[in-house]
């Protein structure tokens, strides 16, 4: 007789699946190690989009909304519901392949789930006169928490499957370049990150979904973003000590930079890092940039580089009050945000892998450890550290010297009267 146990194991492997990505998957779960940091800044607070958040019920009551986004948004189009469902439907193989994890849904749901939530997101672009009232666009925080929830990686359906249902929707309009293209109402709508003001994304661009785009937003475009180098970024000093070496911090305001919050130079003891505007909401896109990085571009990382090296600067309170007095960081946080801003870059790279480093940040970290370590210059932080600290220390040394000065004056004058 056969051992019961060997039948289950059969039956059982027999049934396994693989956990594998294809060429297609861009979306992800993060990983429990970066999400159990802040599980809020991962997770939808008004609105799910697509499957890996569907059912939550602390979203449910924005389902019936979605569907008068719908209503909506079938009615302008110019192609019939049933042309629109086929569509997704027969897109839905495609959608499945891009969700490394596995979706719980049969196809039915999963293009139900997919219509529904594509339709309101472009009716939510196109704006139109009948959301006067709107709760989302009639309240600001709540307009603010969509936006947020809409950046999550893990609220994401590909863009692909947008364009194809807006383009079917408005092919008559688009033809006559009468209408915007999806591509273009997606910008405006994110266009508080487009701080560069990029032009619009090509036709065959990579991006995959709003995640990738507000990096897109952020990153210096492909052709010109520095080389990569396996080994590890190491800044010896903070901000502080640096000021205390002689760096000066400013604003990064060259033309070259165009905008781009990670274009830092380093050049004759100045250290110019672009402005950037730190509030309750930039841990949330941060964070999900940089997770999206961590499962999609884990050898390209240049935004977990970025959040490195501020946070290689800003090891205290006091070395993020250098950056915020230089006006590199304007702060929207109320209370301590010496301490929020100090902490944000702090927490925001913990638990992620780096497989390479940005050369120049190398090059700016190799620079400003020389310059520090130069005799002069650490001689001088020496100084300003033990003798500089305060006001009346800097008043005591001054008169300790002129002090000095003066008994050397008088002894002299002793000698020769003599």
């Amino acid at each position: 007789m056969e051992n019961d146990v060997v039948i289950e194991l059969e039956a059982m492997l027999k049934n396994a699946q693989p956990l594998f990505t294809t060429k297609n998957c861009c979306i992800y779960k993060v990983s429990h190690k970066i999400r159990q940091l802040n599980e809020d800044a991962y997770t939808p607070t008004v609105v799910s989009i697509g499957p890996l958040h569907h059912g939550d019920s602390t979203l449910v009551i924005m389902e019936s909304h979605k569907q008068v986004y719908c209503q909506h948004f079938i009615q302008r189009s110019n192609a019939s519901l049933t042309d629109l469902v086929s569509c997704v439907q027969q897109l839905e193989p495609q959608i499945r392949a891009c969700y490394l994890e596995k979706i719980n849904l049969t196809v039915d749901e999963l293009v139900k789930v997919i219509f529904i939530d594509c339709c309101f997101v472009i009716e939510l672009f196109l704006k139109d006169e009948w959301m006067t009232n709107d709760a989302i666009y009639s309240k600001p925080w709540m307009g603010t928490r969509v936006i947020h929830d809409l950046l999550l990686l893990e609220n994401q359906i590909p863009l692909f499957v947008f364009d194809k249902i807006y383009n079917l929707a408005f092919a008559s309009l688009l033809d006559g370049d009468l209408f915007p293209s999806f591509m273009s109402v997606a910008v405006t709508y994110f266009s508080m990150f487009n701080k560069q003001g990029l032009l619009l994304p090509s036709a065959s661009s990579s991006i995959v979904h709003f995640t990738d785009l507000i990096g897109y937003f952020i990153l210096l475009p492909s052709h010109t973003r520095p080389s990569r180098n396996p080994e590890l970024l190491v800044l010896g000093h903070s901000a502080s000590e640096l000021v205390e070496a002689g760096v000066k911090f400013i604003v990064n305001k060259s033309s070259s930079s165009n905008g781009c919050m990670l274009d830092l130079e380093f050049d004759h003891g100045t250290l110019k890092i672009p402005h950037i505007k730190v509030g309750d909401g930039t841990e949330i896109w941060l964070r999900n940039i940089v997770a999206f990085e961590q499962c999609h571009y884990p050898k390209e990382h240049y935004i977990l580089d970025y959040v490195v090296f501020l946070n290689h600067l800003m090891k205290t309170n006091k070395d993020a009050g250098v950056l915020i007095k230089a006006g590199i960081i304007d702060c929207i946080f109320g209370g301590n945000y010496e301490s929020k801003v100090a902490n944000l870059f702090c927490h925001v790279g913990k638990n992620s892998l780096v497989a390479t480093t940005n050369v120049d940040y190398l090059r700016i970290c190799h620079d400003l450890n020389a310059y520090y370590n130069h005799p002069w210059h650490s001689k001088m932080a020496t100084l300003r550290r033990d003798y500089f600290t305060s006001p009346w220390s800097t008043a005591a040394l001054i008169v300790g010297i002129m002090l000095l000065i003066l008994t050397v004056i008088q002894t002299v004058c002793s000698v020769l009267q003599v």
